[in-house]
């Protein structure tokens, strides 16, 4: 498929992701009454990720496996980037699109880097290209390639493994991404770590990512719009997630927001949107004094040791490095962080979890960006609080 780039005025990074358009489309199987998925048309923006939400059976996966042709359409029309997908030979459609789904789906006996370098290889890539992309993937998820790359997959986590399976999805530099519940078989703490990856990855890919999931609030934390999808997948609304939890459509789409609609606005807000908080650092080399003498100029109770590339290890107090010779090894772990891409509900949940005023938060490659602290997240609530007090008119409500 043609990969098309379109500059953005506010990001950093071009969109290299294409659109989606769903006209249409229907999906009959034999010997039922009723079509799976009954006419659904849909536009999917260029470079935004588009979370299908709605309940089991409703026919979610069914839609995203049409984009692909690993179902195909009864009738209707798909276009990738502007081209008929009923047109593409399957093989060549499927090898521009990356597909993750639920357990990863990795081959179990090939390594990790065979894994990732599946497509690549099918693409005739040579052997240093995929080597060297390879590396470049397992380095963009957050792996070590020198210690994961002759893995097999039986030797990593559940969350390791999903990871591997989205560097595989994107080891082609595909425009588009399905995911179909890729994080739904993983603990909810390590389900929130990769769901910031996964942003943290679109930020600087944007790609175009169609998301299903049966769990609003992924949707709500993931995606750039939701469509809320029905029986036979009769979408019910479709719009951002603002709007969505501010105006939902009618009592089935209600029913999805469920209660506590202002908390769930936390959702909306991340991280880097609000102001971040600082203390001194050093890195594991550093000279203890330094870092010491730093903290007593700025009356710090705490200070954080960072390792070589800038990634957050322990807390450090005054006193623990009153008699330390190093930063080798002194001071307490950081226990729960959050990054950029974390949403205010994220870091809430990592406050409450560590019992902590204050969390700190990683950046690209999991660098040390600062501390979000419970007083910023105590002044967003209060202002959505006033916000859902009052009508459109300003007068309370």
């Amino acid at each position: 498929m043609t990969e098309t780039r379109t500059d953005t005025a506010d990001s950093s990074s071009d969109v290299s992701g294409v659109e989606i358009v769903l006209e249409n489309v229907v999906k009959r199987y034999p010997g039922q009454n009723e079509p799976a998925v009954d006419g659904i048309s849909i536009t999917i923006p260029a470079g935004e990720i588009v979370a299908l939400v709605g309940p089991s059976g409703g026919g979610k996966t069914t839609v995203l496996r049409m984009i692909n042709r690993l179902i195909e359409p009864t009738s209707g029309t798909i276009t990738i980037g502007g081209r008929d997908a009923l047109s593409i030979d399957p093989d060549v459609l499927r090898r521009g699109i990356g597909y993750s789904i639920q357990q990863a789906g990795l081959f179990p006996h090939i390594t990790v880097g065979k894994n990732i370098g599946t497509v690549p290889g099918l693409l005739k890539w040579d052997r240093n290209r995929i080597s060297a992309r390879v590396d470049e993937m397992l380095d963009l998820v957050g792996l070590d390639p020198d210690t994961y790359r002759d893995r097999y997959p039986r030797q990593l986590s559940g969350g390791q493994q999903q990871r591997v399976g989205v560097a595989r999805a994107l080891a082609a530099d595909p425009p588009v991404l399905l995911m179909d519940e890729p994080f739904g078989a993983v603990d909810p703490i390590t389900r929130g770590l990769l769901q910031d990856e996964l942003m943290r990855l679109q930020a600087e890919l944007r790609k175009t990512i169609v998301f299903v999931t049966h769990d609003f609030n992924e949707a709500v934390k993931l995606g750039d719009r939701i469509a809320v999808l029905g029986p036979q997948s009769h979408i019910m609304q479709y719009d951002t997630p603002a709007a969505i939890l501010s105006n939902p459509a009618n009592e089935t789409v209600e029913g999805f927001v469920g209660a506590g609609a202002a908390l769930k606005q936390l959702t909306l807000t991340r991280v880097r949107d609000v102001d971040l908080t600082d203390v001194p650092t050093a890195q594991v080399g550093d000279p203890v004094d330094e870092l010491r003498n730093r903290m007593i100029e700025r009356k710090s109770k705490w200070g954080i040791v960072l390792d070589s590339r800038n990634r957050p290890l322990r807390w450090v107090s005054p006193k623990q490095l009153a008699h330390a010779r190093s930063l080798e090894s002194v001071g307490d772990p950081i226990g729960e962080m959050v990054s950029t891409q974390s949403t205010l509900q994220d870091a809430l949940e990592a406050l409450l979890e560590e019992g902590n005023a204050s969390a700190v938060v990683t950046g690209r490659r999991g660098g040390y960006e600062g501390l979000v602290t419970i007083d910023v997240l105590v002044a967003h609530l209060s202002r959505i609080n006033e916000e859902y007090s009052t009508d459109d008119t300003g007068e309370p409500s």
